[in-house]
């Protein structure tokens, strides 16, 4: 961590790499010209931040990452979404089913709506269970790589 001048001074603020980057064309510099990336010698264009992250996109360690997200994630969706689907079918369809009682006044539909709200917490569990233990080392390695290589892009930009 480290502390800035001016203004805020006495202002803590992390270093991290994405505390700054703002997105292209949000915020600040509206209306200002922005300068071209000067060219790297031999007269090529210097490598810019778009092509570090190109390069991590394209890289096997983040498809691996996207590929877990994806098979967590799709499946989880799909059936949530008929098991919901599922409950309001049968509250529209099958009304006497849904109002046989199971233990007093407590009926099926009662027990139905409860397990749609037991299933999103489980749901919420899971996924927060399988980011900690599938994707959440494996990006911030990921993340790590891309500071490491705009460090060292800003210090070969300063020579």
């Amino acid at each position: 961590m480290d502390k800035h001048e001016g203004r805020d001074a006495g202002t803590i603020r992390l270093n991290d790499p994405w505390y700054d980057a703002l997105a292209v064309g949000w915020g600040e510099g509206q209306g200002e010209a922005v300068a071209p990336p000067h060219p790297a010698p031999g007269g090529r264009r210097a490598p810019g931040a778009s092509d570090i992250y190109l390069e991590v996109q394209r890289s096997a360690a983040f498809q691996e990452v996207r590929s877990r997200y994806r098979r967590f994630v799709v499946p989880a969706t799909a059936g949530f979404f008929l098991w919901y689907v599922a409950y309001v079918v049968a509250a529209t369809t099958a009304p006497g089913v849904m109002a046989r009682p199971v233990i007093g006044a407590v009926n099926v539909a009662l027990l139905a709506g409860l397990g749609q709200f037991l299933s999103t917490f489980l749901l919420t569990w899971a996924y927060a269970r399988h980011a900690r233990l599938r994707r959440d080392r494996a990006a911030l390695d990921l993340r790590w790589t891309v500071f490491e290589q705009e460090r060292s892009r800003g210090r070969e930009a300063g020579r």
